[in-house]
């Protein structure tokens, strides 16, 4: 049996981080972080347990590149849904609708990431942080920014601030009201985006994350 090229192995590695993450994202959320080993994330991604050291220098930093992504996803999905638009406004309203809508799908998943960034370890850098943070610097730019490098923190410590005030336990603010505030500080619509009920009447998008993490080379940019 001839040995495998090099793009066949880049591929299965690409794969097996791909799994991951995916895995990350669904035992954080099903049990928290504390209760998820990297053996557990592992197991469930079919992956030897040594080859998550490869990928990532430790559970901190795969959970986040995990959320990440999800965010990403989320977000990308959100802004190209049908009927497609290149509306800054609307843009600006789907980004937020997205985020907030995390805070409220997944809670826990969303309060552990939230918990993980106030560590000591902070704020990480990674791909899937970086494909969020462009997107985001997109919308922000389609919505008339003269300053983009000044607009685009303001709008992400605003978006985690406000995932924060929904998911602090023991005093949550209602989504629905820290939605009203966003849209009013960037001169949006009620209506725009995904407003709240619009999921009941367009049925629940699910629990399944496994569309925000294919295998599709084209579709995650790389390569």
């Amino acid at each position: 049996m001839s040995p495998r090229s090099a793009s066949v192995n880049e591929e299965l590695r690409r794969r097996s981080r791909e799994r991951l993450l995916q895995s990350a994202v669904e035992l954080v959320g099903e049990h928290g972080y504390d209760a998820t080993t990297l053996g557990a994330i592992a197991d469930r991604a079919g992956s030897a347990r040594g080859l998550v050291s490869y990928y990532f220098p430790g559970k901190r930093q795969l959970v986040q590149s995990a959320v990440h992504r999800l965010m990403h996803r989320t977000l990308e999905e959100a802004l190209e849904r049908e009927p497609r638009t290149e509306d800054g406004r609307e843009r600006m309203a789907r980004a937020i609708d997205a985020i907030l809508g995390l805070a409220r799908e997944r809670p826990v998943l969303m309060r552990q990431h939230m918990a993980g960034i106030l560590q000591a370890e902070g704020f990480l850098q990674c791909p899937e942080q970086q494909r969020l943070s462009y997107l985001l610097r997109d919308t922000v730019a389609r919505h008339g920014s003269a300053d983009v490098d000044a607009d685009y923190p303001m709008l992400r410590a605003l978006l985690m601030g406000a995932v924060y005030a929904a998911l602090v336990p023991g005093a949550p603010m209602p989504v629905p009201v820290l939605r009203a505030e966003l849209f009013e500080r960037y001169g949006l619509d009620w209506d725009m985006g995904r407003p709240p009920g619009a999921d009941a009447a367009g049925g629940s998008r699910g629990t399944d994350v496994s569309r925000f993490f294919a295998t599709d080379r084209a579709r995650d940019g790389e390569g």
